[in-house]
């Protein structure tokens, strides 16, 4: 099963990592996109250190992240600075998506 998370504010960071985590050791696959006030989250290094996790990818919103003058500076190479294009590839791919 592949799993979304549309992460869209940033009051949940214990449970992205844990929910992301539980998965991928399941033999899960995880897609995690950051918006809104979930982009806050990009200067937390538990949730952005996920995208090393195997089995998981992450992007995040780059109109947000500008809109709210969050620091690109420090995030992992592997996590995509993208669109609502990547959020919209999302959904198409996974199975099911979390909301956070």
């Amino acid at each position: 099963m592949k799993l979304g998370i549309l992460v869209n504010s940033d009051r949940h960071a214990d449970d992205i990592v844990g929910i992301t985590k539980a998965a991928v050791s399941k033999g899960h696959e995880v897609s995690l996109f950051m918006m809104d006030t979930g982009v806050n989250l990009l200067g937390n290094a538990s949730v952005t250190g996920l995208c090393k996790e195997k089995g998981a990818s992450m992007s995040f919103c780059d109109h947000s992240a500008g809109k709210l003058e969050v620091s690109k500076d420090g995030i992992p190479s592997e996590v995509v600075c993208g669109s609502q294009f990547d959020n919209a590839t999302m959904n198409a791919e996974v199975d099911k998506v979390i909301v956070l």
